[in-house]
């Protein structure tokens, strides 16, 4: 027994979400729900606006018209109680930069700490735990920036598992990582949905979709689509979420 109490699930929400960079609408009235206990992937093209998505959810982007809550909370609320778990496409670290794989992944601790931001033995411990399910045990003094792509990602999936955030937010994950860390990743993702968070992932890599998510949500600017993996795969509904169209698209 662990002696802490189970977080509720805390799902997202975004009702008729608009965002604009001046003339250039990036959103234009997204309704979406990701509900806890699943993976549901984000499927659209470059500039289909699923990393402004992704900033509205986090709080990063302010919307132009509409609203965004996790768990009932706004994102700047949701971040503050640090339920909201965020790995972006490209992090900003400095690969010349001294810091280790461990302390990037104590990063997630932060919340956690107390008024002298001394990690505690059971920071420490999460840290260990969130490593070994990454694999990264063994790496964990290296230099983050000696890692390879796909293990740079698992450690950054790895703070958000020490964070223990209930909602993980997960920008292109496989982008330019080798085959072990996707199925990593993966696997990971389909744990800790299982464990009840709610994981909202965008992803190119349709072929991997069916052994990913339990939904697929297709993204233009606005939601075309949000239903079973099957469905989103037919020629027909991709084709709208890439701009195209298909015989019989307009029929009854």
């Amino acid at each position: 027994m662990s002696g802490s109490t189970a977080a509720p699930p805390a799902g997202i929400a975004v009702t008729g979400v608009s965002v604009r960079y001046r003339e250039i609408v990036a959103l234009d009235d997204v309704h979406l729900t990701v509900a806890p206990g699943r993976v549901t992937a984000l499927i659209g093209m470059n500039g289909s606006g699923k990393s402004t998505l992704f900033k509205s959810i986090t709080g990063m982007v302010r919307p132009t018209a509409g609203e965004v809550t996790i768990g009932g909370q706004t994102p700047a609320a949701a971040r503050r109680r640090g339920l909201v778990g965020y790995v972006p496409q490209s992090e900003d670290i400095d690969a010349a930069f001294p810091v280790s794989v461990r302390e990037v992944v104590m990063m997630g601790r932060y919340g956690h700490l107390g008024i002298t931001r001394r990690p505690r033995a059971a920071d420490h411990a999460a840290v260990d735990a969130a490593l070994a399910r990454v694999e990264l045990s063994d790496l964990g003094e290296r230099q983050i920036g000696e890692l390879s792509g796909g293990q740079r990602k698992r450690a950054f999936v790895a703070r958000g598992i020490a964070q223990d955030a209930r909602v993980l937010l997960l920008d292109e994950p496989f982008a330019g990582v080798d085959k072990k860390s996707e199925a990593t990743i993966v696997r990971l993702l389909r744990e800790l949905a299982a464990d009840g968070r709610t994981v909202l992932v965008s992803t190119h890599d349709l072929h991997a979709l069916p052994t990913l998510a339990d939904e697929a949500v297709l993204l233009l600017r606005r939601v075309v689509f949000q239903g079973s993996v099957s469905e989103a795969l037919r020629p027909e509904m991709l084709g709208r979420a890439f701009g195209l169209e298909f015989p019989g698209d307009h029929a009854a």
